[in-house]
Order: structure tokens, then sequence, then C-alpha cells
């Protein structure tokens, strides 16, 4: 991953933070056929004693899952990310010397690719991956609200993935390299915009009191 000095977040929680927050990666792993590239909503563990553990499923029509054990992969989560304009710098109107640009925040995890069959991790992933995104709702539906039969059905349908983290590298491209008067500029119009602007804000105005 290209990340300039500036750019870079190596803090552990705020990675880990922005992971869960984007709650969904893009897996990339080489096979003999080509890149497969498959958008998977992911579990995030940390307690089991085997490191970072990234724990997501997909359909068994899916070739993906059949790189073999322990395939050395990607896995991409894509934060909020927004277009920059110009008018934003006050130093526009001293020199005119600026020009658009794109902010983003991307996080790379790079390690190794298992397909796992067994029922009863599949069973345990999906309950939690329900749990994750149903908490907070007034009435949240749980996998035992559906027959169990049902569920048994289509979980033969899908395999379980573990990807094991080996290293993590993060970008929060948010011009900090600009000067302050044009950090706060651009602060400023990303308020104005919509959520994924105004989360780049806050992440501006948090690394601002690093």
């Amino acid at each position: 991953m290209y990340r300039p000095a500036k750019s870079s977040e190596t803090d552990h929680e705020t990675l880990i933070g922005m992971m869960r927050r984007i709650g969904v990666a893009t897996l990339v792993t080489p096979t003999p056929e080509g890149i497969h590239a498959t958008q998977v909503p992911v579990l995030i563990r940390e307690d089991n004693g085997r490191g970072m553990i990234l724990a997501a499923h997909v359909a068994r029509a899916n070739p993906h899952w059949r790189g073999g054990a322990s395939t050395q992969s990607l896995a991409i989560f894509q934060g909020p990310h927004a277009y920059m304009s110009p008018q934003w710098y006050p130093s526009k109107q001293e020199s005119g010397k600026v020009v658009p640009t794109w902010l983003y925040v991307s996080i790379h995890a790079h390690g190794r690719l298992t397909a796992i069959e067994d029922a009863s991790w599949l069973k345990q992933q999906i309950e939690e991956l329900t749990n994750v995104h149903e908490a907070g709702r007034e009435t949240p539906w749980k996998v035992s609200d559906a027959p169990e039969s049902y569920i048994a059905s289509l979980s033969r349908g899908i395999v379980g993935l573990e990807f094991a983290v080996e290293r993590l590298e993060a970008t929060w491209k948010l011009n900090e390299e600009e000067n302050l008067a044009d950090l706060d500029g651009t602060q400023r119009g990303l308020e104005g915009g919509g959520p994924a602007a105004i989360e780049l804000a806050e992440e501006i105005a948090r690394r601002k009191l690093l």
C-alpha cells in the first residue's frame, strides 16, 4: 500500500474500530485461474489466542474458497471517502495554486485464507454476524427466529472463511500535508457534505489532537 508518512495510521485500536464500523471487506486471492475478489461481511475476532482472525462466509458456488489451505490473501476495508473542492482552501484566494483531490480512509489486512466447512463453526459465525448487525434495533432478529431446518438447508450452500491477519497497513488521506488554514477549510467543507464527508471531517478533527 502507498502510504506517505503523514497519511499513515498505525494505532491498533483506531484500525480495529474503523474495520468494525466498515463491517465489510473485499477479499483478494491469487489463484492459478487468476485473481479472485469477493466482498464479504466479516467478524473481527481477537480473543482466541491466535492473533486477529477475520471470519466470513461465501456461497459454495463461489470458487474463491477453493484456493486451498492457508492461501496468501488481502482483505481491503474501504472506509469513508469524498471529493475535496479547491474552493475550500483559503490559499486559493492568495495564489490560485490549488487543485481538487479525493480524500479517503483505507485499511489493508495481509494474511492467509482458509476454508471452513464445519457446520458448528458456520452456525456460530452466522449467529455472531447477525447479532452484531441487529444490535440496537428495537426488535432484533435472531437466527433462531427462522425454522432450524430452513437455516440448516441454507447453510449447506455456504462455506466459511478464516483469514489469519499477519499485518495491517492503513492510509488516512486527509490532506494533512497542507497548512493548517487549508486543513481547517477542508474540515469545514467536509462538514457540509454527506455522511461519508462528515466522518472524514471528524477524522481530521481527531488527528489534529494527536
